[in-house]
Order: structure tokens, then C-alpha cells, then sequence
């Protein structure tokens, strides 16, 4: 028993956000990134208390960053410049305002599909052109195509960017050391500046290792939340980190984009840093045990699926292509949806390369994962 099994289905489908109401009750929703555990206790207590005494004002001062950074420094050993860092509201949020900042107005951002869905959408909306750098098909960035795709946005102006995401969304890929110092010889190359959404960096376990982008890319900028890894989606908040050339990029920052902070959401997220370590370590463990069920049970009754565990992130990057509707044109999420109600995220959404993937959400009960899969290999059946 695990973590992840300790929240009863029918409890959950009383919940009230999108994963829980987008669908009718007889879809099992693994789509959206929650996940389907208690909160931790700390946080609860800290929201309830805050409500009670009327904290419910604006936020102050630098706890939430500097328990960030205490984390930081436990998990990875990494020296985060408290002084130096600013807050926004989320994480998409503050991508956009780093970006703003080293970046030309309405210049080019090289992203690396596939990868999440609103890395498109909010450059787009904030006026960049987008120029794609797909991983290869090992899953790992390709950098040859990444050497390629900077040479492509310098077209577009001189102060071109990167938006790294890191652990990758959606594969689970953690980007080595030597594969960040690469990045950053190259990004040098071609006056790229880059920005990476380290939002999923908790989401660890301990056979892998995290290595911030900035330890190895000097004027990199890197943003961090516990809203993915402690299930605070509802409560968040974002620090923006800067590398140790990149102080004065974020000393220019405008003090505006501070004011959209929510103050119960850096409540929550302060102690979640601080107190809620072991909390983490039981999802760490329940994600390890669930990684296995999984492979298990797609080679028992998926046997078309492709999938290796993440080294990091609660999500399954599932490639099934193999299977004969999805070889006859069938995206395999709208299979799912109609055949087997099941709720995945189509493939195709996350780009072109997503094609004939879906991805799955891992931080579910022992349970819910093994209907799943029933009603994955039901849906696929020919």
C-alpha cells in the first residue's frame, strides 16, 4: 500500500477541479497533473490557521523564497541566491517575464517538443515565434537539431531564446550535467539566452539525480514551484531563480509582476518546502512502486504499448502506434475516451511528434491503475 491508495475513488470524485469535473462519472480521469493523495498535513494546517487568524492579505518579504531555497540545498546541494531571486504568480507566468527580459520583443524561443502544451500557447500569446528543436528519438535532446534550431532564431532577431523544460514534460527525461554545460556552450554560440521551468525537479527518486540548469549554465534563469510535487496546483506561486550571471536580468524585473502572488498560495508552498520532506518521500516511493505496476500490467495486456519508466515527473509517455486502430489512423486518446473510457492527454498536443502517444498519469492508487490498463487494453483490442 502506498500513498496513492490511501484516498478512496468515490472520495476523489467528490473533488471539484478539471480532472474530477471535465469528464461524465463513468471516465477515470488520468490526464490532467494532479495527483490522488491527501495533502500534506503541514500545509493543510498552515491554510487553516492563515484563514482563521485573516492572513489573507498580500504577500511580504522573502520566506517563501528562502525556503525554497533550504530545500534546494538539502535535495541538491545547490546554493540558491535567495537576494537574488523575484517571485510570480505560476510558473508559465514567470517563463514569460524571464523571457521578457533577455529576450527582443516578439523575437524567437526554441522549445523541444514534444513537451507541454502551454510552452506553445503562452509564447505565442505573448508575441514570440516558436521554433521547435524536437528531442531525438531516444528522448534526450537532440543537439545537433538544438544547434540547428538557434541558428534559426537568430533570423528573428539578435536576443533570441530557450525555454528549457527540465525534467522533461512529457517524457520523465532528466538532462545530464554534461548535456546542460553542452547547452550552454551552444546557446553562447548563438547569443541565446536560456530560461528553464524546473517545476517538476522534486519529482526525483533517488537512483536519479537533479542538476539545476543554472550550476551549469552561468546567465541561465530557472524557475521552481512545490505546486506539482505537493499537489498544490490551487495554491501556487513561483520563484524565478537566476544563474550567477543573470543577477542583473532579474534586478530589472518590474515589481508588477510580483503584485499577482497570491499569499495563501506562498503559505502553503513556505511550509511544504520546509516541513513536508518526508510527505515527499512517500510519493517518491509510491511513484517507484507504480512505475513497476505499470510496466507490468502493459506487458501483460498491452503488449503493442512502448513505454520505459521516467527518471523523474509522475507521468507516462506511452507510445502506441503499434496498435492496429492507431496503425489505421485512430488517435489512440480518442480511443480511449470513446472505447474504454479512459481520459489521457492526446499525444498530438504536446506537437506533431506526439503523434500515436498519450500520456498517463502515474500518481494514482494501485487500483485505479489497474483499471486502467483493463480498460486501455479493451479499448485497443481489435
Amino acid at each position: 500500500m502506498t500513498i496513492f491508495d490511501t484516498v478512496p475513488l468515490d472520495q476523489l470524485r467528490r473533488r471539484t477541479s478539471e480532472k474530477w469535473r471535465a469528464y461524465p462519472p463513468d471516465v477515470l480521469p488520468l490526464f490532467v497533473a494532479e495527483m490522488d493523495v491527501p495533502q500534506p498535513e503541514p500545509v493543510i494546517r498552515a491554510v487553516h490557521d492563515a484563514m482563521r487568524s485573516g492572513d489573507t492579505g498580500y504577500p511580504h518579504g522573502r520566506a517563501f523564497a528562502e525556503a525554497m531555497g533550504e530545500f534546494a540545498a538539502q535535495r541538491w546541494g545547490w546554493d540558491v541566491d535567495v537576494a537574488a531571486s523575484r517571485l510570480a504568480s505560476d510558473v508559465m507566468v514567470g517563463v514569460v517575464q524571464a523571457l521578457r527580459l533577455v529576450t527582443d520583443r516578439g523575437g524567437a524561443v526554441v522549445i523541444n517538443p514534444p513537451v507541454y502544451p502551454p510552452f506553445r500557447a503562452f509564447l505565442e500569446h505573448a508575441g514570440h515565434v516558436v521554433v521547435p528543436a524536437p528531442l531525438g528519438t531516444d528522448g534526450r535532446l537532440d543537439l545537433d537539431a538544438l544547434d540547428s534550431a538557434f541558428g534559426r532564431a537568430r533570423a528573428h532577431g539578435p536576443r533570441p531564446g530557450y525555454l528549457l523544460c527540465h525534467p522533461h514534460n512529457p517524457t520523465g527525461t532528466l538532462h545530464t550535467a554534461a548535456e546542460l554545460r553542452s547547452v550552454g556552450e551552444l546557446a553562447a554560440r548563438h547569443g541565446v539566452r536560456v530560461v528553464a521551468d524546473e517545476i517538476h525537479a522534486p519529482l526525483v527518486p533517488s537512483r536519479h539525480t537533479f542538476v539545476p540548469t543554472t550550476t551549469q549554465i552561468p546567465d541561465a534563469i530557472a524557475l521552481h514551484s512545490a505546486s506539482k510535487a505537493f499537489n498544490l496546483a490551487g495554491l501556487r506561486v513561483a520563484v524565478l531563480v537566476p544563474g550567477p550571471e543573470a543577477t542583473g536580468d532579474l534586478a530589472g524585473m518590474s515589481h508588477v509582476v510580483g503584485d499577482g502572488v497570491m499569499h495563501l498560495g506562498t503559505v502553503a508552498e513556505t511550509v511544504a518546502y520546509r516541513e513536508c520532506g518526508p510527505w515527499l518521500d512517500q510519493v517518491l516511493d509510491g511513484l517507484a512502486h507504480n512505475q513497476r505496476l505499470l510496466a507490468g500490467l502493459l506487458a501483460d495486456q498491452v503488449p503493442d504499448a512502448v513505454w520505459s519508466p521516467p527518471e523523474a515527473t509522475y507521468l507516462a509517455w506511452i507510445d502506441l502506434r503499434a496498435a492496429g486502430a492507431v496503425r489505421a489512423g485512430t488517435d489512440p486518446a480518442e480511443l480511449l475516451l470513446r472505447r474504454g473510457r479512459l481520459a489521457v492527454n492526446p499525444g498530438p498536443t504536446f506537437g506533431d511528434e506526439g503523434a500515436g502517444h498519450v500520456r498517463l498519469n502515474l500518481a494514482a492508487s494501485t487500483s485505479t491503475l489497474t483499471e486502467a490498463v483493463g480498460r486501455m487494453a479493451l479499448a485497443l483490442a481489435d
